[in-house]
């Protein structure tokens, strides 16, 4: 290679090493300005966000200002109208203060003048006393008795005399009251059932749920009887399937468990499809289906009495009443009638309404927990009600409608005579025939077990029994005597619903023969 060669090559790699550090220089310098570019761009944008967090920091201030301001106002009113009526309530205090002053002046000026009257009244006494003990001395010495002796004769004479008219007297008083007080009473008891516009139905808890074919049977049993198993474990209710054509029979005390049961197997029964996971998801379902229906039913039954503010535990109980019979009747439809008659006479009476008809409504609250709990169904309501809060009057009518405790209040009294009207008017409860003899026999027995009876008569389905007795052994006087004992007796151990009429009839025939 010659020099003229190694020149040129030098040349050529000065030229091309210049060239690229002008292309490397002139990048750099693009990347330069490109980056001052953006820190000028980002400068001045942080510079308007400084601007606008002044603007809403100003703006925020303005406004806590303002609201501070509006509340020191509000603060200020509300200061003013307590400073106000606490002045107005000062000044009622200082007039109730004054009047009890005067009250309290006038007391003591009365007592003064009672204690004055008193005195004189003392004073004559012992003057009267005197004057008697001086007459006393010469009406024995006229009589030449005794103050004893003459007091023994005389009320010989008079116990003779007022024997038979005391006991004429009381017969006519009673007679007088029984007629008054009959007659007060049913134009009340007329006056509220005119005005008390329940149903007037009976009904019964369903056991029974029928099959479209007895192969459903089968079905619902299950593999070596899984399905029947799963059902009573989950629902809680035995599930009985006999011989009866296309039907199968639910047994079980509690009312809801019971009617949770018939949900969940008619719903199985219409889905065709039926194993334990199929069954735990309806009976869920069924859960869910009947405690809406008892949160309902306890809201329509408040709305339709007028009662507000139960506790939600008691709304509940109150619901599950709907699913609860006694002797066919619907205990919910029961209690609400009995609001609304205890109610009715609590106007026409002038007794506290309100808590006529919410111890109305809540009397029978313990039936929907009386299998769960020991005690009588009026115990455990009153127990329930006291614990969440009801009024004292309404505890006691809830704990004294079936007379198990003294009854003290004229609404505990309208309450039970409200459910007896609502529980023994026609149609609204029904007996098996084996009960309903039972109670004529015990009723018979007991009016035949007094002396001097001759026949007895119970009549008008137990309502009423009719007693014919000798009339040589028991008179007129010993009739009422012997009524009245036995209506005692029929309290004391017999168990009826509603009341029950005792009839006693003496009577005395002169037969002669014409010949």
């Amino acid at each position: 290679m010659s020099s003229v060669d190694i020149i040129i090559i030098v040349a050529v790699s000065a030229l091309v090493a210049a060239i690229a550090w002008y292309i490397a220089s002139t990048r750099i310098t693009r990347q330069a300005e490109k980056l001052q570019t953006e820190i000028s761009e980002a400068q001045r944008l942080r510079a308007e966000a400084e601007k606008i967090l002044e603007a809403e920091r100003r703006e925020m201030q303005l406004a806590a200002k303002e609201e501070a301001i509006r509340l020191r106002a509000e603060v200020e009113k509300e200061n003013k109208q307590t400073r106000a009526e606490l002045d107005r309530a000062k000044k009622r205090l200082e007039e109730r203060e004054d009047a009890l002053e005067r009250k309290k002046a006038e007391l003591d000026r009365q007592t003064h003048k009672l204690e004055e009257k008193e005195r004189a009244l003392e004073q004559k006494a012992a003057e009267a006393e005197e004057l008697l003990a001086e007459r006393r001395q010469e009406l024995e010495r006229v009589a030449r008795l005794s103050t004893q002796e003459a007091r023994e004769i005389l009320l010989d004479e008079v116990r003779k005399d007022i024997a038979l008219e005391s006991a004429q007297l009381i017969e006519r008083a009673e007679r007088e009251a029984r007629e008054e007080g009959r007659r007060k009473a049913a134009w009340i008891i007329g006056q509220a059932i005119q005005r008390c516009a329940v149903e007037q139905t009976t009904e019964t808890t369903v056991s029974v749920v029928p099959l479209p074919s007895d192969e459903m049977k089968g079905r619902i049993i299950g593999r070596e009887g899984r399905n029947i198993r799963a059902f009573e474990q989950l629902t809680g209710i035995d599930l009985i399937v006999d011989d009866t054509p296309e039907a199968v029979v639910l047994s079980g005390f509690d009312p809801v468990r019971r009617e949770t049961a018939r949900v969940a197997l008619e719903g199985l029964i219409g889905d065709g499809r039926i194993h334990p996971g199929r069954i735990e998801e309806m009976v869920e379902r069924a859960r869910e289906n009947v405690e809406e229906r008892i949160r309902e039913a306890a809201e329509k039954a408040t709305f339709e009495t007028g009662v507000s503010g139960l506790h939600p535990e008691i709304m509940r109980l109150l619901g599950k009443l709907h699913f609860r019979t006694s002797y066919g009747q619907n205990v919910l439809k029961h209690s609400i009638e009995v609001s609304h008659l205890a109610g009715a006479m609590a106007g026409e009476l002038g007794a506290r309404v309100g808590i006529a008809r919410r111890a109305g409504l809540l009397h029978d609250l313990g039936k929907a927990m009386d299998f769960e709990r020991d005690g009588s169904h009026a115990q455990i309501g009153a127990d329930i009600a006291a614990a969440r809060g009801e009024h004292a009057a309404v505890v006691e009518a809830i704990l004294g409608h079936h007379e198990e405790v003294e009854i003290k209040s004229l609404e505990a009294v309208l309450v039970q005579a409200a459910d007896a009207i609502s529980a023994s008017r026609p149609g609204a409860r029904r007996e098996t025939l084996e009960k309903y003899l039972k109670r004529l026999e015990e009723l018979e027995a007991i009016a035949r077990s007094f002396d001097g009876v001759d026949k007895v008569y119970a009549i008008q389905a137990g309502r009423e029994v009719r007693v014919i007795v000798k009339p040589e052994r028991i008179d007129d006087l010993e009739a009422h005597r012997v009524a009245k004992s036995m209506v005692e007796r029929i309290e004391s151990e017999m168990d009826y619903p509603g009341q029950i009429r005792v009839t006693v009839i003496r009577e005395t025939r002169a037969i002669e023969y014409a010949k």
